[in-house]
C-alpha cells in the first residue's frame, strides 16, 4: 500500500486512521520500489535524457564541427535554426512528403495485416502453419537485405517486373525501364517493400487478439444475421481495440522513421532530392551542422510525441480505471 493510499484510507469517513506501523511499512515498500526501479532510471537517464537534453540545447546554437575541432563554444542563435529550417529549406516539402507517405503505409499494413489475421483463422492447421512460417521469413529479413532483394527484381536490365511485362505486353516497352528515376514509381517501388515487411507483425499481434474473442458471441451475432464485416466492427474489433491501437501507434512511429529502404533505394538509382524522408533528409544534411540538424531532430521527436500522445492518454485512463 503506498503513502498516497494509505492517506486516502485516512481521510474516508468510517475508516480507521492508518497506525504508525502501517505508515511505516507504506513508507518500507516506497523506498524498496524505487530502489529496485533506480537502476532503470539511471540508464534510462544517461542513454536517454542526456542525449535528449543535448540535442535540444545545440538546436538553438551554431555548433559545428568546427567548434568541435577548435575546441571553442558555439554562439546561441536562439530560434534561428528552426527559422531557417521551415523558410529556407525543402524542409516542408519533405515533412509533408513523409507524412503522406506514413499514412499510405500505415492504412496498407494495418488494413492488409488484419486481413491476413483474419484468413488464419479459417484456415485449417497445415494450411496456417504455412502462412506462419511465409511471415517470419519476410519478418525475419532484414530492411536492407530486402531492399537489395527487391532492387533486383525492380532492377532496370535484370529485372524480372520488367521482363514479366514485355511478356504480357508482347512488346519491348518496358525494356531499361527504370523505376527507381521517376519518384511516384519510386515509391511505389519502396511501399511494396515496407508493405511486405510490415504485415507479419500486424498479422501475428491480431491474430493473437482474435483469440481472445469468445466463439459463443460471434456464433450469436451470427445467428441473428450480422454478416462478416458487421461481425468484425461491432463484435470483434471491441475486444481487440487495445491492441489495434498499440499495432496502429507503432506503425505510425516506424514508418514516420523510415531510413534504410530509402536509403538504399537511393543508391540504386533513385533522386536524393525527390524523394528524401525525414531520416534520410537528416543525415543527407551538411556535414557537421550539428545545430541545424538538432532542429530537425527536436522537430521530428515533437512530431512523434504528438502523434502518440493519443495512446499514451488511452493508456492512462484505461490504469486509471
Amino acid at each position: 500500500m503506498s503513502e498516497t493510499q494509505t492517506a486516502v484510507r485516512a481521510v474516508k469517513p468510517g475508516a480507521k486512521p492508518a497506525s504508525g506501523r502501517e505508515k511505516f511499512r507504506a513508507r518500507r515498500e516506497a523506498r524498496g520500489a524505487w530502489s529496485l526501479l533506480a537502476p532503470s532510471l539511471i540508464i534510462l537517464g544517461v542513454m536517454v535524457g542526456y542525449p535528449a537534453v543535448l540535442m535540444v540545447i545545440q538546436s538553438f546554437s551554431d555548433y559545428t564541427v568546427k567548434n568541435k575541432v577548435q575546441g571553442t563554444l558555439p554562439n546561441f542563435v536562439w530560434f534561428e535554426n528552426y527559422v531557417d529550417l521551415f523558410t529556407k529549406s525543402d524542409f516542408p516539402a519533405v515533412l509533408v512528403r513523409s507524412l503522406a507517405l506514413m499514412v499510405v503505409l500505415t492504412v496498407l499494413i494495418v488494413v492488409m495485416g488484419t486481413l491476413v489475421a483474419v484468413l488464419m483463422t479459417r484456415l485449417s492447421r497445415g494450411w496456417r502453419i504455412l502462412v506462419s512460417v511465409g511471415l517470419l521469413l519476410a519478418w525475419a529479413m532484414p530492411p536492407l537485405t530486402a531492399t537489395v532483394v527487391w532492387g533486383w527484381i525492380f532492377d532496370t536490365q535484370y529485372g524480372v517486373v520488367n521482363w514479366a511485362l514485355n511478356t504480357i505486353t508482347g512488346t519491348s516497352d518496358w525494356t531499361n525501364h527504370s523505376w527507381l528515376l521517376n519518384p511516384l514509381s519510386f515509391f511505389f517501388v519502396l511501399t511494396i517493400i515496407v508493405v511486405w515487411q510490415g504485415i507479419p507483425f500486424v498479422a501475428f499481434t491480431t491474430y493473437a487478439g482474435l483469440g481472445q474473442v469468445p466463439s459463443e458471441v460471434l456464433e450469436a451475432a451470427s445467428l441473428d444475421g450480422a454478416n462478416g464485416f458487421k461481425r468484425f466492427r461491432l463484435v470483434v474489433f471491441p475486444y481487440i481495440r487495445s491492441i489495434m491501437t498499440v499495432v496502429l501507434v507503432l506503425q505510425i512511429i516506424w514508418n514516420l522513421r523510415i531510413f534504410t529502404q530509402v536509403y538504399a533505394l537511393q543508391t540504386r538509382g533513385g533522386i536524393a532530392a525527390e524523394t528524401n524522408v525525414l531520416g534520410t533528409y537528416l543525415f543527407r544534411q551538411g556535414v557537421g551542422e550539428f545545430g541545424a540538424t538538432a532542429a530537425i531532430g527536436v522537430v521530428m521527436v515533437i512530431l512523434l510525441l504528438t502523434l502518440s500522445w493519443g495512446y499514451v492518454r488511452t493508456t492512462l485512463k484505461e490504469e486509471e480505471l
